[in-house]
């Protein structure tokens, strides 16, 4: 089978990964914009059901994966001076960057085809493909441009965020809520590596205007 996915980030890498190994014979491509082994954005979270999932479904990838992570198992909430701490929520973080070229690598050592700085439209790019995977993101062109076949069921809110990092460690998910003379802000901040964490604030419209 002849197999394109458009969208060179975790999920079309790891599903390329995984048919590959599931049969040789495929002829898999990602076509991605961006350059080789580089990307965007801070730290990724999985939590351990998941990482159970990834060592059932591709061992090796799993423990390059585990060398690389940062594991918590307690959430902290943090509200109007009271701090909740709860076990049990086994997760793990690694930084985007380091988890795409685990996943770039792995592929290519199956033989899967890594296309870089290449746009696509659509599927109509490669006609002689069996199958293509829309893999392009939350903002899918591919999706968006066949709406009315995926029929997907989308809700925008008017949330205001930025994502930020810190050089501060916290040993577990922490969720910090406070209220200003503006209104309400919350983030959620946790460990990706051992050096950096992901601090992300999000705010109401009202509160940000």
């Amino acid at each position: 089978m002849r197999i394109v996915c458009i969208g060179g980030g975790p999920a079309g890498l790891y599903f390329a990964l995984l048919m590959k190994q599931l049969d040789p014979a495929h002829h898999i491509r990602v076509v991605e914009r961006n350059r080789p082994y580089d990307t965007f954005g801070w730290g990724v979270v999985f939590s351990d059901a998941t990482m159970d999932n990834m060592r059932r479904s591709d061992p090796e990838t799993a423990s390059s994966i585990e060398a690389a992570f940062s594991h918590w198992d307690d959430i902290e909430l943090h509200c109007k001076g009271v701090r909740i701490r709860s076990g049990g929520h086994g997760s793990v973080g690694i930084g985007r960057k380091k988890l795409l070229n685990i996943l770039q690598r792995r592929c290519e050592a199956v033989g899967a085809e890594l296309i870089f700085e290449t746009e696509a439209d659509s599927g109509a790019d490669y006609p002689d493909a069996d199958l293509i995977i829309a893999s392009d993101g939350v903002n899918s062109r591919i999706r968006n441009k066949h709406g009315e076949v995926f029929e997907p069921d989308l809700v925008t809110w008017p949330n205001r965020f930025i994502r930020l990092g810190t050089n501060q460690l916290f040993d577990a998910f922490n969720f910090l809520i406070e209220k200003t003379e503006h209104g309400w802000f919350q983030a959620h901040v946790y460990k990706f590596d051992d050096a950096t964490t992901t601090f992300i604030v999000q705010t109401p419209e009202t509160v940000w205007r």
